[in-house]
């Protein structure tokens, strides 16, 4: 008689590794392991992944697929005002030409590098939106558990 074992679930404190796609409501892929080949390992409650995102994986069994949604308060916020800054046009090379859209890269006074996005170009300078390109947004993804380890 074969012996019948219980799957095991993912739990806090458990290396995982999935494929998943992320996708906004209007559709748009915003992330997908598959399409860059790679599975995403990390351990469950302790990586630095949104908390949203962690808490569905929790429960689920090797092998299954699970579609859910992670509220934009669950995944990176609500954008900050605060994180749009004027920037002076002094504090770039006179031969950057910004338009507005552009992805910049900058270090901050402590030598952090620093991700922003131009949202307005001045008179006397850019006006640059720090924050997270996903903040304000509600997030779907399909994943699938390949191992616990």
């Amino acid at each position: 008689m074969a012996k019948i074992t219980k799957a095991t679930k993912a739990k806090n404190g458990q290396s995982v590794r999935i494929h998943y796609k992320g996708t906004l409501d209007d559709g748009t892929i915003f992330d997908d392991s598959r399409a860059r080949d790679t599975t995403l390992d990390f351990e469950l409650g302790t990586s630095n992944l949104i908390p949203g995102f962690q808490e569905a994986i929790v429960g689920m069994k090797k092998g299954q697929t699970k579609t859910f949604k992670v509220e934009c308060e669950d995944a990176y916020g609500q954008p900050d005002p605060a994180a749009v800054v004027k920037i002076p046009k002094e504090a770039f090379p006179q031969e950057h030409d910004f338009s507005v859209g552009d992805p910049v890269m900058g270090t901050s006074p402590d030598g952090q590098s620093m991700r922003a996005v131009v949202t307005s170009i001045e008179e006397d300078g850019f006006l640059l939106d720090h924050n997270h390109p996903l903040a304000g947004k509600d997030l779907n993804f399909e994943v699938e558990l390949v191992e616990i380890k």
